[in-house]
């Protein structure tokens, strides 16, 4: 009988990353995120949430010894159960051409895991008589997500991806979510700008400005800390706790930034560079680069 997989964490140490153009994109990174968490990632725009995310999912080279995924290097380790959904699965061709919804969820496994196959239908309200090339961005969004999540994962990574979900397929969404974290070994790590809805639903929460961390940790925790600060006056204007929090970490990041053009930053387009000089841009799998 083989021994149960390692549980699904996820930890950086010192993470540090540089574009191909030698600008830094991330810069001493230090989490540790445990099984059957559901952190959310936060940031301005050009924060470095696409970068880490991407670098969690194995996508991209980090210096050795700087992440761990399931107890693994997710570049040199191909790792079972570990899904990636951003830009270029949004962007695939094929889910806007005249193809229906049952060839794209049979294509992905949906014969092989039927519950999931028919529950994410009916969660994301689904028509599997639909073609993708005659739908809404809306739908044809639903559709990619049940595609992306008929395979049991174990580590799921989220980046902007729900943008185009109305909002009650996106709450139903996030239930689903709440629920596979809640049933099972698996942890979730979602970058949105988009809080409605999710009040009570991350238990950590990770807060990202110019490539940095400049907090995280249990979410419960820190939407106390800052409550207390403010004197019980949190969520006077009519936003949720969590919105409140995340406005005036977002206010004070700006005015601590100030213009963007002063910091030597790269875009973070270039983590979805192939090649380069900077950004461990060589990256066969299993190669023996080393970064510094």
């Amino acid at each position: 009988m083989p021994p149960p997989p390692p549980p699904p964490t996820i930890s950086t140490t010192s993470l540090t990353y540089t574009f191909q153009d030698t600008t830094t994109g991330l810069a001493d990174i230090t989490l540790s995120l445990p099984s059957r968490s559901r952190t959310l990632l936060i940031g301005a725009n050009g924060a470095g949430k696409t970068t880490l995310l991407r670098l969690l999912a194995g996508k991209r080279l980090a210096p050795a010894g700087s992440i761990s995924v399931s107890g693994s290097d997710p570049f040199k380790t191909a790792l079972e159960g570990v899904t990636y959904l951003g830009l270029e699965w949004v962007l695939n061709a094929i889910v806007r051409t005249d193809i229906g919804v049952d060839e794209l969820l049979r294509s992905v496994g949906g014969d092989a895991f039927p519950e999931r196959r028919d529950e994410l239908v009916a969660v994301l309200d689904i028509d599997t008589a639909w073609r993708m090339h005659a739908v809404s961005d809306g739908e044809r969004r639903r559709v990619q997500l049940a595609m992306g999540l008929i395979r049991p994962w174990r580590v799921l990574l989220l980046d902007e991806i729900t943008v185009d979900l109305d909002v009650w397929s996106r709450a139903q969404f996030l239930g689903f979510l709440r629920r596979e974290t809640e049933g099972r070994e698996c942890t979730v790590v979602y970058a949105t700008h988009i809080l409605d809805n999710l009040a009570g639903w991350p238990t950590h929460l990770v807060h990202m400005h110019l490539g940095r961390v400049k907090g995280w940790g249990v979410a419960e925790e820190m939407l106390r800390e800052v409550e207390e600060r403010e004197g019980g006056e949190l969520g006077a204007s009519g936003n949720s706790k969590l919105g409140e929090l995340v406005l005036g970490w977002l206010r004070d990041d700006l005015s601590e930034r100030g213009p963007r053009s002063q910091h030597k930053r790269g875009p973070e387009g270039w983590t979805y560079a192939v090649t380069g000089l900077g950004g461990y841009g060589f990256e066969p799998k299993g190669g023996k680069e080393t970064a510094e």
